[in-house]
């Protein structure tokens, strides 16, 4: 792996240490949230930052108040930090591996619908083989799963949507179909089917964007000669979950994954209807960093993953 001279300098001469105590404060706003989280003292803290803006010859933070936001060469500094503190919890994980040690921690990113109707019934599968492995999975649209990979924050995610990135390698998992839900007491809950045309003509919540469900929205309305600017969308909300409790009080219709309301649909909470010129199918992605190695416990969840594949599909 290919390490800048810059980079290098930074390790001889500073500490993960501090490292992390930087990250901490970027990540909180705050010199003496990070103290406490850390529990040191806010001196300690300002030191610590005090010796890196030394080091690098430029101020690292501007104070806004009672806030602190890094500075451009704060932020850069940051993504190489981040870089660095999982290279470091990659070469731990690798030894600990080569002694036969099967325990540590994976960090994983998931969009909304993988990460809540998918993922639960994997890990658990997973942990039964390797019950000293603790997963951690951080929810996120697909977007900012995405970005987290790419700044080194997770080991790998599962996304709605592929994302074309020079950097991103995504990998076909899941199949997955989208359904227009509505409330039982809704005019159109008796009918057993709707026609596209029909559906400019009444409200809509609908994903925020960036969310996998909402771009697959979008590209199936094109599809059948509609754009989403077209719809009277009335809310956007920031989950799946969000959304169901929406249709279910009657604030409008949706576009939802089925796998999210099978359940609802079951106890006749929400009903499902076919739309007559849409069919909205979509896969889930793996997606991993390309110029990043996996380290050896990450890659086992990683090829368990991926194993899945065959006795999931639809």
């Amino acid at each position: 792996m290919y390490i800048s001279i810059i980079t290098i300098g930074i390790i001889n001469m500073l500490d993960l240490h501090r490292l992390n105590i930087f990250i901490k404060i970027v990540e909180l706003k705050s010199f003496s949230k990070a103290a406490r989280g850390l529990f040191l003292t806010q001196l300690t803290v300002s030191q610590h930052v005090n010796f890196l803006e030394r080091y690098l010859g430029i101020p690292l933070f501007d104070r806004l108040g009672k806030e602190v936001r890094p500075t451009r060469a704060g932020r850069i500094l940051y993504t190489y930090a981040l870089r660095l503190m999982r290279m470091a919890d990659d070469a731990e994980h690798a030894v600990a591996f080569l002694k036969g040690t099967t325990s540590g921690t994976i960090v994983a990113g998931a969009s909304n619908i993988p990460g809540e109707f998918v993922l639960p019934e994997v890990l658990g599968r997973f942990k039964v083989m390797y019950p000293e492995i603790t997963v951690t999975v951080y929810l996120g649209d697909t977007g900012g799963i995405a970005d987290k990979i790419l700044n080194y924050e997770i080991d790998f995610g599962v996304i709605g949507a592929r994302i074309v990135h020079d950097q991103l390698q995504c990998t076909r998992f899941l199949d997955d179909e989208l359904c227009l839900i509505v409330s039982p007491g809704h005019p159109w809950a008796a009918r057993q089917a709707v026609d596209a045309c029909e559906l400019p003509s009444v409200p809509f919540v609908m994903r925020e964007s960036g969310s996998g469900t909402r771009l697959m929205v979008e590209q199936g309305l094109r599809k059948a000669g509609l754009q989403l600017s077209e719809l009277c969308i009335i809310a956007e909300l920031g989950s799946n979950s969000a959304i169901k409790q929406a249709v279910k009080a009657g604030l409008g219709i949706s576009f939802v994954s089925r796998r999210s309301v099978a359940d609802e649909i079951r106890m006749n909470l929400i009903r499902s209807l076919p739309v007559h010129g849409i069919q909205m199918t979509r896969s889930f992605y793996i997606a991993r960093h390309k110029k990043r190695s996996l380290p050896p416990l990450v890659r086992e969840f990683y090829q368990f993953l991926l194993k899945q594949r065959s006795t999931k599909k639809q």
